[in-house]
């Protein structure tokens, strides 16, 4: 039985990738002959990535160098699309992307979610509030957040991919990282350099607030030495505030050099929220050491929001790309990713790989078993095709110069003064 929705996303298509994989890439293949096929109308999602197209030249240098390699026309299937993320090695330019604590990413789709992108070779990114909402050992039992480990490490090898474990506020009052650096259970991902810790700083959905869930009153009664709890929905439920903890770039660059000397076996990572200074918060922290920086676009998704955050507030991630400009860091984007065309546009300007967040958990409540496979198979086909097309064979070769954006008129630098005045703006008014 399904349980989810995500309105916000197109959720019928992101199911029928879950289900049938990179044909969903393609028309159906039962309508070829019978229907001619040509560009849909543009549907305006109001997002500048989305708007934005991919624009491959008429020359390409670099497609000669690969068929001098080859010896052969090189076709998209020789795109190579292993990447660096983080100091971990990923069979894509993809990773999964937090959950957090809430209800639909701390069960079983969250364990199913883990499998599967072990199975893929892509890093797991394990969320905020997960030891203080549901503690670590619990007796004999298995908390969730080893959980989901144990899951990763049950179909993944030893060269490809990694953990991450997020820490904020409350975390920290619960020494999770301690926990998770000392514990036996990850000890096979220390030994082969494939665990990372965050520090999340914020998110993409509610800019300048903490986590968020909502809770029966007995279990918010629970909690509320922990998180700050109020009775602001119905009668019935509570909401449960994480803290959103408290940063300038003093305190991020001395937070990672006590990440680097208590945990030197760890990767560091660091998360931020679409800040208008996003460009000072991605250059402190990489200037601190950080192997990786995630930016988590206004279009992030959340388990749980304000209405009023998830309209309004934190700035497209289009945005945060065109003011960090060209990274001196390994730069990772989430928000809204479920399709090759927009990771593939953030990738040429300048992200090193791009979070499946809510689209994972479609994927894997419409198939607990392979459905996230299917979802990152199809998204790794496109973005083959779209490299390809671009004259490039790795992701890494892509750049700004590879997008066009819809609402920045042409620049024409060689035009002779004395032509007509349409045929020096290439018939732009």
């Amino acid at each position: 039985m399904k349980n989810l929705t995500a309105v916000e996303l197109p959720e019928a298509r992101i199911r029928l990738r879950a289900r049938t994989g990179t044909a969903a890439v393609f028309p159906p293949a039962g309508e070829y002959g019978t229907r001619l096929f040509g560009a849909a109308s543009p549907v305006d999602t109001g997002d500048p990535l989305d708007r934005a197209r991919l624009a491959p030249p008429v020359f390409m240098p670099l497609r000669l160098e690969k068929l001098i390699d080859l010896g052969r026309e090189p076709l998209h299937d020789d795109v190579d699309l292993r990447t660096g993320i983080g100091g971990f090695t990923s069979s894509l330019p993809v990773f999964l992307s937090a959950f957090g604590s809430t209800r639909a990413g701390s069960g079983d789709l969250a364990i199913a979610a883990s499998r599967q992108a072990g199975r893929l070779g892509v890093p797991m990114v394990i969320g905020e509030n997960m030891v203080p909402v549901h503690g670590y050992r619990r007796g004999g039992a298995v908390s969730p957040l080893l959980a989901r480990i144990g899951a990763y490490l049950e179909q993944a090898d030893d060269q490809l991919g990694g953990v991450v474990v997020q820490q904020s506020t409350e975390d920290a009052d619960s020494e999770v990282w301690n926990l998770v650096y000392s514990d036996p259970a990850t000890g096979p991902l220390l030994a082969s350099g494939r665990l990372a810790f965050e520090l999340k700083v914020g998110q993409g959905a509610k800019p300048g607030l903490g986590g968020m869930t909502v809770l029966p009153a007995a279990e918010a009664a629970r909690l509320a030495d922990r998180f700050a709890v109020s009775d602001v929905l119905d009668p019935d439920s509570r909401l449960r505030c994480a803290s959103p903890g408290t940063f300038t770039a003093e305190i991020v660059r001395q937070q990672l050099r006590f990440m680097r000397n208590n945990f030197p076996k760890a990767r560091i990572w660091v998360k931020f929220h679409p800040g208008r200074d996003i460009a000072e918060a991605v250059d402190a922290a990489w200037r601190a050491g950080a192997d990786a920086v995630t930016v988590d676009g206004a279009e992030g998704g959340a388990g749980w929001a304000p209405l009023g955050f998830l309209d309004g507030v934190g700035l497209p991630l289009a945005e945060c790309l065109r003011r960090i400009g060209q990274p001196t860091g390994c730069l990772l984007v989430t928000g809204r990713m479920w399709e090759g065309g927009r990771v593939v546009r953030a990738l040429a300007l300048g992200a090193r790989a791009a979070g499946l967040g809510r689209a994972a958990l479609l994927a894997v409540d419409e198939d607990p078993d392979a459905g996230l496979v299917r979802l990152v198979e199809s998204l790794a086909l496109e973005c083959r095709l779209l490299i390809s097309a671009l004259g490039k064979y790795t992701p890494d070769a892509l750049a700004p110069e590879d997008v066009w954006w819809p609402d920045t008129p042409p620049r024409w630098t060689s035009a002779p003064d004395d032509l007509p005045a349409v045929e020096r703006t290439g018939g732009q008014p």
